[in-house]
């Protein structure tokens, strides 16, 4: 089993150096990692990024732990491991399941705020839309990211039939985010979750959120979505949502999970597991022997089976 990191910019032999220490916990209980460079990955030169991969002499599974990336840069880097014999675990439309909203979200309706979705930038059409939310608040995001850290200038409109705000919003949205945006609009209904504190730097609310690791549907792991506020130590029921979580096509996603003022939980969204990052105090080598633990069960068949492949 292959981890794939990326490296530092300046040297091709240095790990990327907010993946360091969880390198180090991989490989201090058997991991092997090789580096590639997400910089001539993103640019489309995928030859140039595996540079330093060699060939296996068998097929092997491989896990991408980086950036996030197009749903076109994981193929690139998908089909390029392949030829080298490593099979990250999951396959583009895996990677695509998970990683943009729309795609998973019929798997998670009854369990996440209702949301409508355009690639349509028309404003003319974005009014129409939001119509269906009536006056309630809404946020507004891409297909992967929002600007929450913009939180009341490019992301929260406290009323949907407030057309102006929203186009205040939608604009300033658009501007941050520029060619980064990820395939189109989606609004979200703003749902009242508990509340944690205000960021320290962007001032924005933080919620009581938890992010859940899992792999061939089993948890591995669960962590503090923030890194500030008191969480008390309480931690979700996750019973219903395991159960949410054997239908969604990925072999390593995560799900995060937030506590709303009613005391009742709620899935924010899905995400790859490979781009989802590990906070600071997360115990790195734990969350290692339960994913290596979970997927040597399944390895040897998701090598040699294509059912494993999606």
């Amino acid at each position: 089993m292959k981890l794939i990191f990326c490296d530092n910019v300046i040297d091709h032999q240095v790990i990327e150096p907010d993946y360091e220490e969880e390198a180090k916990a991989a490989k201090n209980i058997g991991f092997t990692f090789y580096l590639i460079s997400f910089e001539e990955l993103i640019e489309g030169n995928i030859s140039k990024a595996l540079k330093y991969i060699p060939k296996n002499e068998r097929l092997e599974l491989g896990i991408y732990r980086g950036w996030m990336l197009t749903l076109l840069q994981y193929q690139n880097l998908y089909n390029g491991l392949l030829d080298k014999n490593i099979r990250l675990i999951n396959a583009p439309e895996a990677y695509r399941h998970c990683h943009y909203l729309p795609n998973s979200y019929d798997k998670i309706a009854s369990n996440t705020p209702k949301s409508i979705w355009t690639k349509n930038l028309d404003f003319s059409n974005l009014k129409k839309l939001t119509n269906e939310f009536g006056t309630k608040p809404i946020i507004v995001k891409d297909f992967v990211k929002s600007e929450k850290h913009h939180w009341e200038e490019a992301c929260f409109v406290p009323d949907a039939s407030d057309k102006e705000k929203l186009k205040v919003v939608v604009d300033r949205f658009l501007e941050l985010r520029g060619n980064t945006l990820n395939e189109g609009l989606v609004f979200r209904e703003f749902e009242e979750l508990e509340f944690l504190t205000h960021h320290s730097k962007s001032q924005m609310p933080l919620t009581k959120e938890f992010r859940v690791f899992f792999a061939f549907q089993k948890m591995v792991a669960i962590t503090n979505y923030w890194e500030e506020g008191d969480y008390d130590g309480e931690k979700p029921d996750l019973e219903e949502f395991i159960t949410i979580a054997k239908n969604i096509e990925s072999n390593f996603f995560t799900m995060d999970i937030a506590q709303k003022k009613d005391s009742n939980w709620l899935i924010m969204e899905l995400g790859d597991g490979q781009v989802a990052g590990l906070p600071d105090d997360v115990d790195k080598s734990e969350f290692y022997k339960n994913l290596v633990n979970i997927i040597s069960m399944k390895a040897s068949s998701f090598e040699s089976d294509s059912k494993f492949q999606g």
